[in-house]
């Protein structure tokens, strides 16, 4: 765990596939959350830090934190501008803590959950893998195929380099997370190059949706067949490409 703040970690897609173009249906969604604050809330008051990283080793595209006038929509008097996360919180993860809050997710002991399992995992749909114990990853990705998963903790967490890509922010920092073990996925602005043994996402927009995460699986970090770095041209809805292009950093 990354501050010690309550968090929820919700496995979906058992029953029913995930109708994400990009990822395709054959993938397991996580999501973690804080447990406490609904991920709208939390992105505006800053505990989403408990689940994607705070400081330097945070996700850069989490924005920023202003001061505003308390209201209703901003009862802490705090409001996040410039968020350039490609993750729509109003829809899937506000809808999966509001369903975990119901209480319409069993619980089952992690030998019992791989029992369901026939397909891969997307690590961290929404949150940062390394939010999780690792030991709960073990042992839910001990019997599946490699899937998908992203970290902006890399550097705290070099462990992950089994199953998750680096995110990196720069050149320099991918050289950094190479020399920890990852293999890297970077976000570029449209005038950056792809470099040496980097390859374009073949699931983007810039590659024709050539194919689809659950089919690819090239993010699977050391587990994946694969051994190139991924790089994606910034994506997203337009205002937040632009907050990224704006922040002057890469996802």
């Amino acid at each position: 765990m990354l501050d010690g703040a309550p968090i929820v970690a919700v496995l979906t897609g058992l029953k029913k596939a995930s109708n994400n173009s990009k990822t395709g249906g054959a993938l397991y969604q996580t999501w973690i959350l804080r447990r406490d604050v609904n991920p709208i809330a939390a992105t505006h008051s800053g505990d989403d830090a408990s689940i994607c990283g705070g400081g330097d080793d945070g996700c850069r595209h989490r924005g920023i934190i202003i001061m505003v006038r308390k209201s209703k929509k901003y009862p802490q008097g705090r409001k996040n501008v410039k968020r350039s996360c490609y993750v729509r919180l109003d829809t899937a993860p506000l809808n999966v803590w509001r369903s975990f809050h119901r209480g319409i997710y069993p619980h089952l002991p992690l030998n019992a959950a791989r029992e369901f399992m026939a397909h891969a995992v997307r690590g961290g749909s929404y949150g940062d893998p390394a939010a999780v114990p690792i030991h709960v990853w073990e042992a839910l990705l001990h019997d599946t195929p490699s899937g998908t998963a992203y970290t902006h903790q890399w550097r705290r967490f070099p462990e992950l380099a089994a199953f998750a890509m680096a995110s990196c922010d720069s050149e320099q920092e991918r050289v950094e997370a190479k020399l920890l073990g990852f293999r890297t996925f970077r976000v570029r602005k449209p005038d950056e190059p792809i470099f040496a043994r980097e390859v374009a996402c073949p699931a983007s927009k810039e590659m024709q949706h050539k194919t689809t995460c659950d089919l690819c699986k090239a993010c699977g970090g050391q587990r994946a067949k694969a051994k190139a770095d991924i790089v994606i041209m910034a994506h997203g809805p337009q205002f937040k490409v632009n907050a990224f292009l704006q922040q002057g950093v890469m996802e």
